[in-house]
């Protein structure tokens, strides 16, 4: 058997193909085999906070506007300074941990680099 190549989104191993594709069960990402030569996308996208710096991996950024958390009475302060943010993909595009409320995803526009 061949050794099939890992998941170039998620780095997984457990990758199966399907005719000219290869599939990820664990993130659900395809791409043909030509695709695997190439780099990923992710590095080309910026995200911006709200003044216009660039973010990245590992960034900490500090809330501008009083977020409301959909489905509680929460509400994310401003002020509140979260650490080691991980970029996404999507229209929340930062994903984070904040102390109190717990794992959260939110919009660059509503944070700036600290």
């Amino acid at each position: 058997m061949s050794q099939l190549p890992n998941c170039p989104q998620c780095n997984s191993s457990f990758t199966y193909q399907d005719g000219e594709l290869y599939i990820c069960p664990e993130c659900a990402h395809e791409w043909s085999a030509s695709d695997t030569s190439t780099t990923d996308t992710d590095e080309s996208k910026v995200v911006k906070d709200a003044v216009g710096n660039i973010l990245q991996d590992g960034d900490s950024i500090t809330v501008i506007k009083d977020l409301k958390v959909k489905g509680s009475s929460l509400v994310v302060k401003v002020g509140t300074k979260v650490k080691n943010i991980r970029l996404v993909d999507g229209d929340h595009d930062i994903d984070c941990k904040i102390d109190g409320i717990g794992p959260m995803k939110l919009k660059s526009e509503f944070v700036k680099k600290a």
